[in-house]
């Protein structure tokens, strides 16, 4: 029985030997009770060194400043007869326009009544917000809404 115990203590004592040595060496671990695995040790990453290269600064030149200066729109116009190219507005109230083209929401409505027109105006464009005329002629006006008694396509 002593022999056993001998044996057993022995036997534990050059597994955990043997465990310790090689576990470092090969990383090969066995525990007492289990069937030994063995691991296999891992690749090192490989380093990848760059070439050193001379670095190139760009100093983008700077663009002398320029302003632009956009015209606003008016926001109303009013005038007795309007002659121009293209009429556009986001409203227009007249009583007659005559043009080929006109693209907008148009409501006919019986007379629409002008109050303090400014002359006349002939211009290749006319562009405001909103827009008051006896007589339009154009070959285009262009609107959101067009209100006007008589509209003419020709």
């Amino acid at each position: 029985m002593k022999s056993r115990k001998v044996f057993a203590v022995a036997s534990v004592f050059a597994v955990g030997v043997v465990s310790a040595g090689l576990a470092g060496a090969a990383d090969v671990i066995v525990q007492p009770g289990q069937a030994p695995v063995v691991v296999q040790p891992s690749q090192p990453a490989p380093t990848v060194v760059q070439p050193s290269q001379p670095s190139t600064i760009v100093v983008p030149q700077q663009q002398p400043s320029t302003t632009v200066v956009v015209p606003s729109t008016p926001p109303t116009v009013q005038a007795g007869d309007i002659v121009a190219q293209e009429v556009r507005a986001q409203t227009i109230y007249a009583n007659k326009i005559k043009a080929p083209m006109v693209q907008g929401a148009v409501h006919q409505s019986d007379a629409v009544k002008i109050k303090d027109t400014k002359g006349d105006i002939k211009l290749p464009t006319v562009t405001a917000g909103v827009i008051y005329a006896d007589t339009i002629k154009a070959n285009s006006v262009v609107a959101d809404n067009i209100y006007v008694r008589d509209i003419q396509r020709d």
